[in-house]
Parts: C-alpha cells; structure tokens; sequence
C-alpha cells in the first residue's frame, strides 16, 4: 500500500495546457527569432555609442595629433612637429609646468585627506541618530549643490588679506597672543601668498642631488590651503552621503556582537564599522581624486589665475592660458593629454579591478 502511494506520488500526471504550449515555445526559439535577438540591442545602442566614439575617443585621437603638431599660432598647421614629442619635452623643461605638478599633487593630497576625513566623521556623528540630524545631514550635503564658481567667489572675500579671516585674528587675540611668545604677528597674503611651507628640497636633495637646483620648492604653498579648504568645505558632503550609504549596510547584528564580547563604543566604531567602510573610501577616493586632477573653476575664481610665482597653477590654468591667451594649441594640447593621463592613472586600476571581480 505504501509503495502504490509513494509511486502514485512520485509520478507526475500529463498537464494538457503545459504539453499544448511547448510547440508555440518552439516556434519562437527559431534560428531566425535568435538572430534578431542578438541584432537588436546592437541597432539600439549604435546611436549612443557613435556619438560616444565621436565626441570622446575621436576628439582625443584629434587633441593627441594637435599635441604632436606645429599648430603654435592662430594659423592651423597640423603637420607633424620634428623631432616627434618635442613639444611634449618642451613643456617638461618649463618652471611652470613644474610648479603645476607639485600644486596639483598637493592640493589632491590634502584635499582627499580634508574630505574624507570630515565626511567620516560627519557620518558616524549622524549614524548615532542625535536629536535634529536629518536637518543636519541635508544642511552638511548643501554646499555640494553649489558650483565651484559660486564657491570661489564666496571664499574669496572670506580669504581676503585686508577684509577676511586676518580681521578675524585681529578680533580674537591670536595675533597678540603670537607677539607675546616672540613670533611675527599672522597676516598670511593667502591666494597671493608665495611662500612654500615644509620645503623638502634640501632633505630630497640628499637623496636625489639634481632635485636641489630645482627651480621651484618642493612643499605646501600657503596660496593653495584656501583654496583647499573651499574645495573641502563643498565636497565633505559628497563624502558624508557615501559614507551614510555604506553605514546603512553594516549589518546592526556585528555591532551587538561586539557589544556583547565587551567592545566599548569607540571599539565597536575603530574595530567594526569604520573597516568595513574601505571600499566606499576607495570609491569615493577615486571620484574625488578625478575632480582634485582636472580643478580649474574653483582656483579661477579665488586666485584669478595661475598667481604670483605659479602658486595657485594647476594643469587646468596652463591649459586654459596657452589654449585660449597664448593660443600655442599645440602646448595646450600636449598638457590636456597628461592631464587625461593623470585621471586614467587613477580610474583606469580601479575599473580594472571592479571588471576582474566580477
């Protein structure tokens, strides 16, 4: 009997409708069906991707070519400039350009140090759920909606020699308090101040004896820590939100865990939660190091321009001066390419990595 039951189980009965649909199932999986399939989301695509192989991957291969021409004046020459590069040796033997990779390399680490570090914080304040954070947390990711003109601008008259933060100084004692232990009193020029904090030259020269005739000093030029701290003062809210998201998927069960073998606040913060953070850091790392690469808005509008001593020059302003001022296109090309360079240094890893993990 219970073999009968268990056979009579096992054994599933004919479905009609199933068995009457499979020749229609059949019919649409025909070669000629497949084929279209496989042609159809190329057709749709084609549209996206030309103008995409156009206006990205054909205008460099044209930048490139410029970059590698005698095209230096208004008259357009794209004849291939002899000795091939030449331009590009050029523009590496130029002080400025030199004082544009040192601006550019420190303003990219400061300003990621800047940014990540207070958006962490901001985020882990507002993770603890205090009274008010929602008005807080929309208030912190406003200035992230501002453009870089309208921050320039602003920060500015904040950082004006005669009329900002020197005022400021003056009002609350510092500079007093500076004079009683023997210093000079602060009144920093800020964006048209020339000298270089931290100047290393001598230490690498140690090390590396032509990096001390060097033409320019290696260290934090003053003129670029305003324009840091505007920079960081709108992206820390980028930062914060990326930040909250990844927060959100902590799971809550490995911080009672931690609670619960005796970790203290902090612990569970510094041990737990802050490490499982790492890859939204290297995410937000990179988007915030692409923009750091290509800045020129915001430092045109606080400083003017590359300012005195090539203090506040970055690849953006040289491009912008020889392009448009000198119109040397050939040496503006030939800096827009190591500036796309420098962004593929960059993105190009972190792809890389992403398309292996998958």
């Amino acid at each position: 009997m219970k073999s009968s039951t268990a056979r009579s189980t096992d054994t599933k009965s004919p479905d009609p409708v199933a068995d009457s649909a499979l020749p229609s199932i059949r019919k649409t999986l025909t070669p000629k069906r497949r084929f279209s399939d496989r042609l159809l989301s190329p057709l749709i695509l084609s549209p996206a991707m030309t103008l995409v192989v156009i206006f990205v991957y054909v205008f460099i291969a044209i930048t490139v070519w410029v970059s590698l021409s005698n095209w230096g004046t208004l008259k357009v020459d794209m004849s291939i400039r002899q000795p091939l590069g030449v331009t590009y040796q050029q523009m590496f033997m130029m002080t400025r350009w030199h004082a544009n990779l040192r601006n550019v390399f420190v303003f990219t680490v400061l300003f990621l140090t800047f940014s990540l570090a207070f958006g962490l914080v901001l985020a882990l304040l507002l993770d603890r759920k205090l009274i008010g954070y929602t008005i807080f947390r929309n208030v912190f990711l406003f200035p992230y909606a501002l453009s870089f003109i309208v921050t320039g601008v602003a920060w500015r008259w904040i950082f004006n020699p005669e009329k900002g933060v020197n005022v400021l100084f003056d009002a609350l004692g510092i500079n007093k308090l500076i004079e009683a232990f023997g210093g000079p009193p602060l009144h920093p020029g800020w964006v048209t101040d020339t000298s270089v904090l931290f100047s290393l030259n001598t230490w690498l020269g140690t090390i590396f004896p032509p990096l001390k005739s060097l033409s320019i000093q290696l260290g934090i030029p003053m003129a670029l820590i305003p324009v840091v701290i505007a920079a960081g003062w709108q992206l820390t809210g980028f930062a914060m939100s990326m930040y909250i998201a990844g927060l959100a998927t902590v799971p809550h069960e490995l911080r009672e865990a931690a609670r619960i073998d005796g970790a203290s606040e902090l612990q569970v913060y510094t041990k737990v939660v802050i490490p499982q953070l790492n890859p939204v850091t290297v995410s937000t790392a990179i988007i915030l190091g692409h923009v750091s690469l290509k800045i020129f808005d915001l430092i045109f509008a606080m400083a003017g321009g590359a300012g005195p001593g090539f203090v506040t020059d970055v690849p953006g302003i040289f491009v912008f001066d020889y392009t448009f001022k000198a119109t040397r296109y050939n040496l503006g090309a030939a800096a827009s390419v190591i500036m796309l360079l420098l962004v593929c240094l960059i993105i190009v890893p972190y792809l890389w990595t992403n398309l292996r993990k998958r």
